[in-house]
């Protein structure tokens, strides 16, 4: 298997990642290895016997139980500390959105209390054996520490890769290492070192490159800041690191989050394990598997003429967890699952990850405390019986032990006495400041500068423009203090400048007018109009765009669509335009870029908005403070269905552009390609491409006609439809049981009787972000823009138990939130409470609020971030 590629190295990767000028051609690909079968990666971490033989040691002691406690990772809401000194847990975890006390602005020494405190409790769970094993916490820190208030908050990486800096990314890699520490913290779940390849996916920003050369430089530089090498794991300012999603997430058909992805295992090796090749060589002591599946003929079902045959998933995938990460590979770390990640194998649930340990998963992350208790209780069945061979458990907890000692864990002091837990200081410490103000400078790319536009005079008079103004969600983007990051204010982020405020620290407020519509300003009395664009913030499964969609910016929400008329009426005033972006991929924008006489992609640079316009404007002499430095690390679409337009990649000899992509070349032809940015020195038609031909679409084709009503839920509905739960803590997503409660961190669902004597279910929502909604089970969409047409509204039976605190949201998809809906909250209060009552919603006014009828797999979805109890009978779609 791994051949003569045993004996190739992996160095000078730095080299691969290197500028590149402004016709693309990109950095020398000499630095990029080839590997024609899987290598065998010599780690930073030599195998040491005297660790090996202290493992061993612990291990011949320890019980099954204790070794499966090793195994289970829950989430801080679903664990207890008797949970933790009882199951003797190794590790624990908090998800985005999860705090010390649901207090999202706990503060450093809360972190630490927390910690400390179910430290201790396994510490007293192992008080009557002669060893013990220490506790670890993980937290998702990936962009900063992220989840944690007052933390210092980084570009995403789709930023930091076009700033070309492997050096930027290992300093940014220390600074988070020492603020995790702050909080007592022992391992990180970063950094993210897939190879995006279609732009509809909704993780696509936390990648580096749609190319492999700079995933491959710089995985292995941020492995070594968050770990310090062999001699900084152990120290008290370092943690552990995990390289995820093993392997090609980035890969999937369509861009489908937790899809398939179809490239042949050459592809899968060169383009997407490239990351992980480097950040094993540099040491990484943990790899995540993917939600994802990979449908090559060598992923086998490891267990064939079960009832139900292996579905390709990467958490079950025996060939690829064991045979090439642990085997082929020689990686002697941790392999962890995704957050109920097993639950999506066949023949797994969400409470028996048997098959899926049997591939070779290590330590399963298991949210929900019934779940975690059950696939603790299931597999101990299973090992007792033999369907788990004892070989397979003691191999995870070898390798969790292993991790453990090399992070010094039998050396440190409990969290609260380590040298920098608590340290509020370093948690947003100027340094890490200044160096993620340095990183958003650097990972700026300029497209346009016709005339010469930029630098701008601090003297100028600015108009401050666009949805993303004054928008700090817009700027950081998800994963910040929470999971989407969507409802995150400038309160939450101490110190956080967003471009509105920075550009009026530059010029002064008496020259700064912030208008993001034009409702008040008279553009003709500014010299400049900066208009800030950018998506909403969104984290995985709500930033997925639908395999019907586009890549056109002003159609993906109305709100976008007015960035758009804004410049067209600044260009109507003929008021000069620099028009900055803020994405989490590049989008289909070239009429924006024709309005503007300059356009700058900012990408999702956090909190620090004055790298923005350190760049943006001359210094105090009137020459350029500081350069654009940004070069593009994925190819900028020509066209609205550009989807999956990425360079050729040079290191692969005879490449051929798999199935799944479209060719660069001829109509999907990049619009900017792969390396292009300009700099302030640039003039002529680089800088000024000049009108920028538009992509046309042709209309769509007429609605088609319905007849009759549409059942979506009820005796009715005959199970056209089946009711779903999704939300935080229920990524996987759950079926609504018509015969018994159904029971979520997020909303309780229990049967209960409609009116007259219909079926209905009592939904009790928890206060955090919850959705409820009917889909088809085969998630096929249908045009319902006929019921529209006929006067059509949707009606369902509605029983108010418990009053809504905040909107809840009536929507006909299932992206909460990155689509639109209605709030029935209002009316919903006005009911009278303990009665039926039918509500009908014009599915005109849905159509107004932006909801798209053309394609719809959801015909009805409640969702609420608040508290309320609502019982829904008969659901259906109604014509006049």
């Amino acid at each position: 298997m791994t051949g003569q590629a045993e004996n190739r190295t992996t160095e000078d990767a730095a080299a691969a990642a290197g500028g590149t000028g402004r016709d693309g051609a990109g950095a020398p690909a000499a630095g990029l290895p080839y590997f024609p079968e899987w290598p065998r990666v010599a780690s930073a971490f030599a195998a040491d016997p005297r660790v090996e033989e202290r493992v061993e040691g612990i291990l011949a002691q320890m019980t099954l139980e204790e070794k499966l406690g090793q195994m289970i990772q829950p989430e801080l809401a679903e664990l207890t500390l008797e949970d933790a000194r009882e199951y003797k847990i190794g590790s624990a975890l908090n998800g985005a959105g999860i705090w010390p006390g649901g207090n999202r602005h706990a503060d450093v020494k809360e972190w630490v209390e927390t910690v400390d405190a179910f430290w201790e409790a396994v510490e007293e769970g192992y008080a009557d054996r002669p060893f013990r094993v220490p506790f670890m916490w993980a937290t998702d820190a990936v962009h900063g520490h992220n989840n944690v208030y007052g933390a210092t908050i980084f570009p995403h990486n789709i930023g930091l890769g076009a700033a070309r800096d492997p050096g930027l990314v290992r300093r940014i890699g220390e600074a988070t290492a020492r603020e995790i520490a702050a909080t007592g913290m022992d391992w990180t779940f970063a950094p993210t070192v897939a190879t995006p390849r279609d732009r509809r996916w909704g993780r696509y920003y936390e990648g580096y490159s749609e190319d492999p050369e700079v995933v491959y430089a710089y995985a292995r530089e941020m492995v070594s800041g968050l770990q310090g090498g062999t001699d900084g794991l152990a120290t008290d300012a370092h943690v552990i690191s995990t390289i995820k999603h093993w392997v090609a997430d980035g890969a999937t058909f369509e861009g489908v989050d937790r899809g398939t992805a179809r490239c042949e295992e050459d592809v899968l090796r060169n383009i997407h394990a490239m990351g992980f090749i480097s950040a094993i060589e540099a040491g990484a002591q943990a790899v995540m598997a993917s939600f994802s599946g990979w449908s090559g003929p060598a992923n086998y079902d490891h267990t064939p003429g079960r009832p139900v045959a292996y579905n390709h998933k990467i958490c079950g995938s025996r060939y690829l967890l064991t045979d090439v990460l642990k085997g082929a590979m020689g990686f002697d770390g941790i392999v962890i699952s995704d957050w109920d990640a097993h639950a999506e194998v066949a023949g797994c649930t969400v409470g028996d990850a048997g098959y899926a340990i049997n591939a070779g998963l290590d330590v399963l992350m298991v949210a929900g405390r019934e779940a975690w208790r059950s696939v603790w209780r299931n597999a101990r069945e299973q090992v007792l019986s033999g369907v788990i061979p004892m070989e397979r458990v003691d191999d995870a907890v070898r390798r969790v032990l292993r991790v453990k000692m090399r992070a010094g864990l039998w050396d440190k002091p409990r969290p609260r006495e380590r040298s920098l837990a608590g340290e509020a200081s370093v948690l947003g410490h100027h340094d890490h400041r200044a160096l993620a103000r340095e990183a958003v400078r650097k990972s700026l790319v300029l497209l346009k500068n016709a005339g010469g536009t930029l630098p701008l005079s601090p003297a100028s008079r600015v108009l401050v423009a666009g949805s993303a103004a004054d928008d700090i969600r817009k700027q950081a983007g998800g994963w910040t203090l929470s999971w989407q990051g969507n409802e995150v204010t400038l309160s939450d982020l101490p110190g956080a400048t967003t471009l509105a405020a920075a550009v009026a620290s530059v010029t002064g407020e008496d020259r700064c007018q912030v208008d993001p519509y034009l409702e008040h300003a008279d553009p003709a009395a500014f010299d400049v109009a900066v208009v800030a664009i950018g998506e909403d913030a969104y984290a995985e499964m709500r930033g997925t765009i639908k395999p019907w969609g586009t890549l056109e910016y002003a159609r993906l929400k109305q709100s976008y669509a007015r960035d758009l008329a804004t410049l067209r009426r600044l260009r109507e005033a003929g008021v000069r335009v620099v028009t900055v972006m803020f994405t989490g991929r590049p989008l289909y924008v070239t009429e924006e870029i024709n309005l503007s006489d300059a356009f700058v992609v900012a990408w999702l640079p956090g909190t620090e908005g004055v790298g923005i316009t350190d760049v943006l404007f001359a210094g105090p002499d009137g020459a350029p403070a500081h350069d654009f430095q940004g070069r593009l690390t994925f190819s900028w679409p020509r066209r609205k269905r550009s989807m999956s337009v990425n360079r050729v990649p040079p290191h692969i000899p005879g490449y051929r552009v798999p199935a799944e992509e479209l060719s660069p070349e001829g109509e999907h032809e990049p619009l900017f390609p792969y390396g292009f940015g300009l700099s302030l020195r640039d003039t002529g038609t680089a800088a000024d491409p000049g009108e920028l031909p538009l992509d046309q679409e042709p209309p769509p084709p007429p609605a088609p006609p319905v007849a009759g009503p549409l059942e979506v839920a009820g005796a009715r509905a005959g199970g056209a439809y089946r009711l779903r739960i999704g939300g935080h803590n229920t990524w996987s997503r759950e079926d609504i049981s018509s015969d018994r409660p159904t029971e979520t961190l997020v909303v309780r669902a229990e049967p209960v009787p409609g009116p007259g004597g219909t079926s209905a279910v009592s939904l009790r929502f928890m206060g955090y972000v919850a959705f409820v909604y009917a889909q088809d089970p085969e998630q096929r969409p249908r045009d319902l823009r006929g019921y529209r047409e006929a006067g059509g509204r949707i009606a369902f039976d509605v029983r108010v138990v418990e009053a809504p605190d905040l909107p809840v949201y009536l929507g006909c998809h299932d992206d909460y939130p990155a689509q639109p809906g209605l709030d029935l909250a209002p009316s919903l209060r006005a009911l009278p409470a303990g009665t039926w009552t039918t509500l009908e919603v014009p599915l005109a006014d849905l159509e107004r609020a932006g909801v798209d009828l053309r394609h719809v797999d959801v015909p009805f979805m409640l969702y609420t971030e608040g508290r309320t109890v609502l019982s829904i009978g008969e659901v259906r779609w109604l014509t006049d």
